[in-house]
């Protein structure tokens, strides 16, 4: 078993209770305990200004089409870079912490734990910035090319993240609700938190499902973080405070996901993630979505 799967003693008091576990499968979300040491995140805020000045350890052999990668010359909108796990040895080694991964795990009620993306993010303190408004969305959405309902994504702050900085907000137990035909085509699905002519797209698929909308923004102490359920309809506001919000958005997914054909369900194109340029191909020629390179395990019970 892979040296980063053995979870020190002092963290096993830190794993998801029975209660938790439950509480995850009711509502789709979790708030963890401190689970980042101070020195821990100040190491992630100093690696993620030395990438911001240029500084990498190794680069992306290729850029996919669908790539986030913000340089200084988009000027201050929200800055969004892709695997930066891959890139920072620094930040790459915080985020295979064996804890993160054995929580996600014990979310997800699976045994494995893969890496599959990570995402640095900085909004700036700007509220009127368009960039920085997340429209309220799942994450499944962008991967239906991956087979696995189980994927789980953390939001890790860089810092004490409330309402003021635009912190995740999540929409509560909406992971269970079924999607109408069309979910995946690109054509309405996203909707700009606060924005009441676009905020039909959660008013009826809750409609549809017997369901009330419950919004919940997520206050994250430093060196805490959160977990959602890939089908979580989550997304975020404004930064109004004056300074910076830094966090990485940390995919996972769990040993039985895999690269599976899929069409869109309106006009059957089909569809593709940044990954299927960026890994090794299996056999018959799709992309591995176990690529020890891109996608290392972090966590084996």
């Amino acid at each position: 078993m892979p040296e980063s799967t053995v979870l020190p003693e002092q963290d096993r008091a830190l794993l998801p209770s029975d209660d938790d576990v439950r509480f995850y499968a009711e509502h789709g979300w979790y708030l963890s305990p401190k689970l980042l040491t101070d020195d821990e995140v100040d190491a992630l805020v100093a690696a993620s200004e030395e990438y911001y000045a240029g500084r990498r350890d190794r680069e992306l052999p290729l850029r996919p089409e669908k790539l986030s990668y913000w340089t200084p010359e988009d000027g201050e909108v929200q800055r969004n870079n892709d695997y930066i796990h891959y890139e920072s040895e620094t930040i790459g080694a915080i985020l295979r912490k064996p804890i993160i991964a054995a929580t996600a795990a014990r979310l997800a009620r699976v045994d494995l734990i893969r890496l599959f993306q990570a995402t640095l993010l900085y909004k700036p303190p700007q509220p009127d910035e368009k960039s920085n408004i997340v429209p309220w969305h799942f994450d499944k959405y962008y991967w239906a090319t991956s087979s696995s309902e189980d994927m789980i994504t953390a939001f890790i702050p860089f810092h004490h993240c409330d309402e003021e900085m635009g912190t995740i907000t999540m929409v509560d137990g909406s992971h269970r609700w079924d999607e109408f035909r069309g979910w995946d085509s690109r054509n309405g699905h996203a909707a700009v938190p606060g924005d009441t002519e676009r905020e039909h797209l959660l008013t009826e698929v809750s409609r549809r499902n017997g369901a009330e909308v419950v919004k919940l923004p997520m206050t994250i102490p430093k060196g805490h973080m959160t977990f959602h359920h890939c089908r979580l309809y989550h997304g975020s506001a404004a930064n109004r405070s004056d300074r910076p919000r830094r966090a990485i958005s940390l995919h996972l997914q769990d040993g039985a996901n895999a690269h599976r054909d899929h069409r869109l369900a309106t006009d059957s194109r089909q569809t593709a993630y940044k990954h299927d340029e960026l890994l090794r191909k299996l056999p018959d020629g799709s992309p591995d979505y176990s690529d020890p390179e891109f996608c290392p395990v972090l966590w084996q019970s």
